[in-house]
């Protein structure tokens, strides 16, 4: 049984905090790729709305991705992101095909 999971997860930057939101997604990327189970970890900025970013990732196991949510660089963006972030979802998926 395939366990992979993925994730697409949609963040809203207020327009005024785009630039500080981009800058504090950015730097998920590179320790993100170096956690146990991620396979992917791609971000995405909107080509007509700049403060709309998305996510999308695939890890090997649900429980490796929710050790990622757990991380201090997880943490911290957070705590840089407080009150800059209007909307935020996330889906979490399964291959079908």
């Amino acid at each position: 049984m395939n366990n992979e999971l993925t994730i697409v997860a949609r963040i809203v930057a207020k327009p005024a905090q785009t630039d500080l939101v981009k800058s504090a997604l950015v730097h998920l990327i590179e320790p993100t790729r170096k956690e146990q189970g991620c396979i992917r970890y791609d971000l995405h900025q909107d080509n007509e709305e700049p403060s709309v970013f998305v996510f999308y990732e695939s890890w090997e196991s649900r429980e490796l991705w929710q050790e990622h949510m757990n991380n201090d660089h997880l943490k911290a963006y957070i705590e840089a992101t407080d009150g800059a972030v209007d909307s935020f979802t996330l889906n979490e998926m399964s291959k079908i095909a």
